[in-house]
């Protein structure tokens, strides 16, 4: 058997061996299984986190509404004698400003008091849903992952049957040849031997060099110029 007809069916069968691996690649056991562990490992601990830090957000928040507080508080004791003051001759448009000033504050506080218990709310509630997501992808996944490893384990077994083989045919194909065939091939193209036709690829369609076709008509394989794949004579 010559090196083109060797190399031929060295492709055949190893178009066989790419076709497995794309199923393999683009399965839906692959597929969910990849979309469940991404979901548990990655996006998960990240939203986690992200609450996390809201939840320390929210927590400086409230220290900062307990210093106001507080704040407020020592100014509400000024007015504890207040009356003994008044009737003692003090003015008191002062403490109606005071008290001006006390009353906006508080309306500003309440304000803020609403705006942090409805974002203690949605923490919570962004919590229980991923809880909830959570615990629900996590049995998903046990069972995706047993299909998975069922389905790999056949394609494994599928490629090893043509690895066999292609074994077998790749000792009747020189070496180099092979070497470079492999190179190709790891570069995703294929298929990797090509007819020619009137001179030129036919999967490209460019023209051989002069020192190609004479390869060619010599009855060896030669690399096309533009797409790199071998060429033979057919």
């Amino acid at each position: 058997m010559s090196q083109v007809e060797q190399l031929l069916k060295y492709q055949e069968e190893d178009a066989k061996l790419l076709q497995i691996e794309r199923e393999a690649n683009n399965s839906e056991e692959l597929k969910n299984y990849s979309i469940a562990k991404n979901f548990l490992t990655t996006k998960a601990p990240e939203k986690l986190e992200a609450l996390d830090a809201k939840a320390r957000e929210i927590g400086s928040l409230a220290k900062e509404l307990e210093e106001k507080y507080k704040e407020i508080a020592e100014t509400l004791n000024d007015f504890d004698n207040v009356d003994e003051l008044i009737d003692g001759g003090a003015d008191i448009s002062f403490y109606k400003k005071n008290v001006l000033q006390i009353s906006e504050r508080l309306k500003g506080i309440k304000a803020e008091i609403n705006a942090l218990t409805k974002a203690v709310k949605d923490a919570d509630d962004e919590y229980q849903a991923m809880k909830k997501k959570t615990i629900a992808v996590q049995k998903q996944y046990e069972e995706y992952r047993k299909v998975y490893l069922q389905y790999k384990e056949q394609k494994l077994a599928e490629m090893k049957t043509v690895q066999t083989e292609l074994n077998k045919l790749a000792k009747g194909i020189d070496g180099e040849v092979m070497k470079s065939y492999q190179i190709k091939r790891s570069e995703r193209i294929f298929p990797i031997l090509c007819v020619v036709v009137n001179g030129r690829c036919s999967k490209c369609g460019t023209e051989l060099s002069l020192a190609g076709k004479e390869k060619i008509a010599g009855g060896r394989v030669t690399e096309c110029d533009n797409c790199h794949r071998f060429l033979y004579k057919g």
